[in-house]
C-alpha cells in the first residue's frame, strides 16, 4: 500500500478492534491481558490498513465511472496478496454457504394461517347466485373442499 493516511483527530485515542486484538493476540501466545501499547499499536495498524484499503477500492471504483465501491473494487485491492485474495474468497463463499443453509431453515413453523392466504384461511368461493363468498363466512352447502362433491347434497344423501 501507499502511506498511510492521517487519523482524524477525533480517533486519535480510541481503539477501534481492542476486544477482538486482545483476543488474537491471546490466541496466538499473548498473555490473558497483553500490554496496552501492544494493542494500541496493533489496533493503529489494522485501522490504517482498513483505511488504506477502502480508498483505494474507492479510487478504483471513481477509475471505473461508479460513485458506490462495490465487492469487485475489495477484489482488485486484494487481488495483488493471493493468500489474502483466497482468505477473502473463502469468506464470501461461506457466508452464500450459510445463506442457503439460513434459507433451508427458514420454514413457516408456528405462522400457519396468519400469512394472508395461508393454510389456516378459507379462500373465497363463489356462492350460488354469483355472490362472493367471504373468509371464513360459510354458506351451508358449498364444496369447501374443492373436489366437486357438494357437501350439504352428499350428507344427505348418505342419511336417506
Amino acid at each position: 500500500m501507499t502511506e498511510p493516511r492521517a487519523r482524524a483527530a477525533r480517533q486519535r485515542g480510541q481503539l477501534n478492534f481492542e476486544k477482538e486484538l486482545r483476543g488474537l493476540l491471546y490466541a496466538h501466545g499473548d498473555n490473558l491481558e497483553p500490554l496496552p501499547e501492544t494493542v494500541r499499536v496493533l489496533d493503529e495498524i489494522v485501522t490504517d490498513f482498513i483505511i488504506e484499503t477502502c480508498h483505494v477500492a474507492s479510487r478504483h471504483a471513481t477509475i471505473d465511472g461508479r460513485q458506490k465501491v462495490k465487492l469487485e473494487d475489495f477484489k482488485f485491492v486484494v487481488s495483488k496478496d493471493e493468500r489474502m485474495l483466497g482468505r477473502m474468497m473463502e469468506l464470501m463463499g461461506m457466508d452464500k454457504v450459510l445463506k442457503e443453509m439460513r434459507r433451508a431453515f427458514n420454514t413457516d413453523e408456528g405462522k400457519a394461517g396468519l400469512e394472508r392466504g395461508g393454510p389456516g384461511r378459507k379462500r373465497k368461493r363463489p356462492r350460488k347466485g354469483g355472490e362472493k363468498a367471504e373468509d371464513g363466512d360459510e354458506g351451508g352447502d358449498e364444496d369447501d373442499y374443492g373436489d366437486g362433491i357438494d357437501d350439504l347434497a352428499a350428507l344427505n344423501s348418505m342419511a336417506g
